[in-house]
């Protein structure tokens, strides 16, 4: 079975535009980089024509990535999702087993995680341990120091 990339509509249109941008303009501006690298001379010694055509691989990369993942996209549809349980679109807050509450974090699919900046990943084992939980859950994270224990406090949609 092919992975599925869940995903709110806003970030799979994201991802669009940024296909559509690298398959035209940054593509021809590759494309120029490698002419003009190619006017330097000698291609066996030539540093401009070897940085443009790593260029070129790492843009083909992203574009076949890129269609991946909008060939198998899910796009989540929250409106119909239950209000008292932790899915994908939730804010979830969390208190650690000395009851220190933890700063919110949104559960959203792997394609927009963003940990840095509180939004988590439904596959992190993080996200995978909300996932399905109630306010007042107790919650157990396998990380690599051990086990962690956390307690439901607040779930928003």
């Amino acid at each position: 079975m092919e992975k599925e990339y869940k995903m709110s509509a806003a970030r799979a249109d994201e991802l669009q535009e940024e296909l559509n941008y690298l398959k035209t303009t940054r593509s021809d501006e590759v494309a120029e980089q490698i002419k003009v690298a190619r006017g330097f001379g000698d291609l066996s010694e030539n540093s401009e024509y070897d940085e443009a055509k790593n260029e070129q691989g790492k843009l083909y990369s992203r574009i076949a990535e890129l269609e991946e993942i909008l060939q198998h996209v899910v796009i989540l549809d929250e409106s119909n999702a239950p209000t008292n349980v932790i899915t994908i679109g939730c804010r979830v807050v969390v208190a650690d087993a000395a009851g220190k509450e933890m700063p919110a974090y949104k559960i959203v699919g792997s394609q927009e995680a963003d940990p840095m900046h509180g939004v988590i990943s439904e596959e992190s084992p993080f996200g995978r341990a909300l996932l399905g939980s109630k306010e007042g859950d107790t919650v157990t994270v396998e990380a690599p120091r051990g086990a962690i224990t956390y307690t439901v406090k607040k779930i928003e949609r």
